[in-house]
């Protein structure tokens, strides 16, 4: 009996050391940072709740991160850095040491990183509007806070109540999800929305992208005193004028048309002079045109490239809503008017005007700051008109061709009673400062010369000290003669002259009545013969470069030459067969249209070699 208790206590020991020795195993295994499964997890805590703890969410890694000894991971990272062999550990090392490095410099704990205490941001920053019928307007941030304080209080009963874990841990799950979705809501599955419908906008949302705070409110500044509104031409207008809409007007000097209607007793205080401007009554509109005329406006376009890019022009009040520009500052803008839109300022301080008057005046910025030439001048429409006023027809049959005059009074005279046509050659008496060459001459001379009722009648609009300009003007001749203004006249007489080149150019445009048709661009009879050659010649080539005598750049280049000599040759075809006299020719010749004769030796020849995106050129036209 003895020997059979001794047998089973021995078994029992070597049970007990076996189970020692897996609880051993099995707690050696355990090590910190070590990730459980929820079973695992129970086995554990029923076995060795005294010595073992687990915890998930943000509590946990709270904890390890309260843990970390910054000097000593640091090392062991530095060490692994220098002894490891496997690149891809030797990367992660790097990396986390970085970071370490980065704590460790700055003075930060990684357990800082995690809110313990979630900052709320000012009511002013997540408003709440009264609608009518006494509910409220939110903002979204409101209800994401919301959800927070609630799950919160509500984690907090539960603790206090002693509630099981399983549900403990499901709220606090729930906290975490509010407080991510709070920062940030945009995580594709987990958004938050209200009530089911769109997602609410979190405190990412509201500081990134184009509408967020820092691209909208920090680097985009609105300006008081300033509007946007299109661009539309202003042909009527003076140089150093510009078309500002009436409504726009009454907004921008509103602070000076109260003050004025108070001043003149049309109003008794503020309050009145406010409510007469909603009213739009009459005196509103009188008290502004004083206004303005004290107070010029800058007009800017962007991109503002060079200085020229703002300038200061006197309002005249416009209806509609478009702001109406100059035709002759566009080019200092770089504007057309297919839907640019411009910025108006209101320089509001007397030091401002004076510097926006004397300084910034279109009538006063006529030089390009790039090369100091005159950037105002005519162009498009002008240009076609001051071009027919100037050109001559000698093969044509005039009424009235070749009578002489006095003086222009008379050519003016018989040109509104029909005796001679605009471009009538005639004799003419006058006063010139230029030789028959178009040279300058030191002293005026007084003596008859040959010209056109147009030129005479271009020359009225020209002062005395730059008559008499008796040539054909066409885009250039016109730049030219602009430059000589400017060098005569200067800044306080060139805006006048340039104004009135403007006006002559639009009316002469007009009654030119140009207009093309497709029956203009003529096709050349020889366009398929030179095509038909050259497709030969170029056949030729390729046999040679089968034949082994050219390589394949050589022939490459040799067709690329043979098409660029066809589309020219082809060009100049399309020049002779068009009418000189005809309203295509006459908008190529005069400079008025872009590209000159080119588009239509492409629509009435051949379009011409075209190259890849690449730039390469493709050797088949």
């Amino acid at each position: 009996a003895l020997s059979q208790l001794e047998f089973e206590v021995d078994e029992e020991l070597v049970e007990a050391r076996q189970q020692l020795e897996q609880d051993r195993d099995e707690l050696m295994s355990i090590h910190p940072m070590m990730f459980l499964g929820e079973t695992r997890y129970r086995e554990l805590k029923s076995k060795w709740g005294q010595v073992f703890r687990a915890d998930m969410g943000a509590e946990a890694f709270y904890d390890i991160l309260q843990q970390i000894d910054l000097d000593k991971l640091a090392e062991e990272l530095w060490n692994e850095v220098r002894t490891t062999k496997s690149k891809q550990r030797k990367k992660k090392a790097t990396k986390r040491l970085k970071v370490v490095e980065a704590f460790r410099r700055s003075g930060n704990r990684p357990e800082w990183m995690i809110l313990t205490i979630l900052p709320v941001i000012p009511p002013d920053l997540r408003p709440m509007v009264q609608l009518d019928g006494g509910r409220f307007a939110t903002s979204d941030l409101n209800d994401l806070y919301r959800r927070v304080i609630n799950r919160n209080n509500r984690l907090k009963r539960l603790v206090e109540l002693g509630a099981p874990d399983v549900i403990v841990r499901n709220e606090k799950r729930m906290l975490q999800e509010a407080v991510d979705s709070l920062i940030d809501n945009s995580q594709r599955g987990k958004a938050l929305s209200r009530r089911g419908r769109r997602e609410l906008k979190s405190l990412s949302d509201m500081l990134k992208g184009k509408k967020g705070r820092f691209r909208r409110n920090l680097l985009g500044k609105r300006v008081d005193y300033s509007g946007r509104s299109v661009i539309v031409i202003g042909p009527h207008l003076k140089l150093y004028q510009c078309g500002l809409p009436k409504t726009m007007a009454l907004e921008l000097y509103r602070p000076f048309v109260i003050s004025k209607l108070v001043q003149y007793n049309y109003a008794a205080n503020v309050k009145g002079a406010k409510r007469i401007i909603e009213r739009e009554r009459p005196e509103v509109w009188e008290v502004l045109e004083e206004v303005i005329k004290d107070r010029p406006v800058l007009l800017n376009r962007a991109p503002t490239l060079h200085r020229l890019g703002i300038q200061a022009f006197e309002p005249v009040l416009v209806e509609g809503k478009a702001i109406q520009l100059h035709p002759l500052v566009c080019a200092a803008f770089n504007a057309d008017f297919d839907g640019d839109q411009m910025s108006v300022h209101l320089p509001l301080s007397q030091r401002a005007v004076r510097e926006a008057r004397e300084l910034m005046l279109s009538s006063v910025n006529l030089l390009k700051p790039a090369d100091g030439e005159p950037i105002v001048g005519p162009t498009k429409d002008m240009i076609l008109g001051v071009y027919y006023l100037t050109m001559s027809e000698d093969q044509k049959e005039h009424p009235g061709a070749g009578r002489a005059f006095a003086d222009m009074d008379e050519v003016e005279m018989a040109y509104g009673l029909g005796q001679v046509a605009i471009h009538t050659p005639i004799k003419l008496l006058t006063t010139t400062w230029y030789d028959d060459e178009g040279q300058r001459l030191m002293e005026p001379e007084e003596r008859v010369i040959d010209t056109t009722v147009g030129r005479v009648l271009f020359n009225r609009v020209l002062p005395e000290e730059l008559r008499f300009v008796n040539r054909v003007l066409d885009k250039s001749a016109v730049q030219e003669l602009v430059s000589e203004i400017y060098h005569l006249l200067r800044e306080e007489g060139t805006p006048a002259v340039v104004d009135a080149i403007k006006d002559i150019g639009f009316a002469y445009a007009t009654k030119s009545g140009t207009t093309i048709a497709i029956s203009d661009i003529t096709v050349p009879e020889t366009k398929e013969d030179i095509i038909n050659q050259t497709i030969e010649e170029a056949e030729a080539v390729r046999m040679d470069y089968r034949r082994g005598l050219l390589t394949q750049q050589e022939t490459t280049e040799r067709i690329i030459d043979l098409w660029q000599e066809t589309t020219n040759r082809v060009a100049e075809e399309v020049k002779e067969a068009m009418d000189p006299a005809g309203n295509l020719s006459t908008m190529a010749i005069s400079g008025a249209t872009k590209g000159g004769f080119g588009p239509f030796s492409q629509l009435a020849g051949m379009r011409g070699l075209m190259a890849y995106p690449a730039g390469r050129i493709i050797p088949l036209p």
